[in-house]
């Protein structure tokens, strides 16, 4: 059964696309904003995990290999992850190391505390 976002079944797109490379996807999000990195760097390693995750789809799930819509898909999931992880681990820095200065604004976010100057 083809969907508008799976190509093989349900149950495949949920274990190979979001569980597995959505979990490699939020570990790589979370590594680079740990090395201080910007949140292009994970965007940018999506691109080969993406790939990796095609290839498992077309490997075990006799799915397409070289199909630009669900390479797509799957890049978008992906790299939503990423940046949930990023935007998660870069929060927890900023409360970390500039708790002095920064106060939480949000799950994902930050801003100075009233009183400070940027």
């Amino acid at each position: 059964m083809q969907g508008l976002l799976w190509e093989v079944g349900i149950a495949d797109f949920i274990i190979v696309t979001l569980v597995l490379g959505g979990g490699a996807a939020f570990m790589t999000g979370r590594a680079v904003a740990r090395g201080w990195e910007p949140l292009t760097r994970a965007v940018v390693w999506m691109v080969p995990l993406t790939a990796a995750v095609r290839f498992i789809h077309f490997a075990l799930f006799h799915g397409t290999l070289l199909s630009p819509q669900f390479y797509v898909v799957d890049l978008i999931f992906l790299t939503a992850f990423a940046v949930l992880g990023f935007r998660l681990t870069r929060r927890r820095q900023m409360m970390r190391g500039y708790g002095w200065a920064m106060e939480a604004a949000g799950p994902f976010s930050w801003r100075l505390k009233s009183g400070q100057k940027a």
